[in-house]
């Protein structure tokens, strides 16, 4: 299984998710989310995967959201623009992001880890 782990090296809770990875034996890639975000396609992808609806993929407790004004304009932004955003902006996704392609998690919760990624 390639997994790939999308992080931010500052992020408290990315470093917990990034420790759950390693203690149960999980190889993954790491990418700096901030610098190398997934593309929109890739999100796409992701967005299906997960099985959650793509509002869940933006950090909506993050600067960047606020400083856009996100919460006024999503909803009047059709999904290829919110793609494209998040593709073009990676402090937007909500981390940490991971994903092997057939499964994806948005954020770190330990039971969804477990549910998710020892099976």
């Amino acid at each position: 299984m390639d997994v790939t782990y999308y992080g931010y090296p500052k992020c408290t809770t990315c470093k917990k998710a990034e420790k759950w990875l390693k203690e149960n034996d999980i190889s993954y890639a790491a990418a700096n989310i901030a610098e190398e975000p997934p593309s929109a396609g890739e999100l796409r992808q992701m967005v299906e995967t997960s099985g959650l609806p793509l509002k869940k993929f933006f950090n909506t407790s993050g600067q960047k959201y606020r400083e856009l004004g996100l919460k006024d304009k999503l909803p009047a932004m059709s999904e290829d623009e919110q793609l494209a955003l998040l593709a073009s902006e990676g402090m937007l996704i909500k981390r940490p992001l991971v994903t092997d392609g057939e499964k994806t998690t948005v954020g770190f919760a330990e039971q969804t880890f477990e549910d998710t990624w020892k099976s």
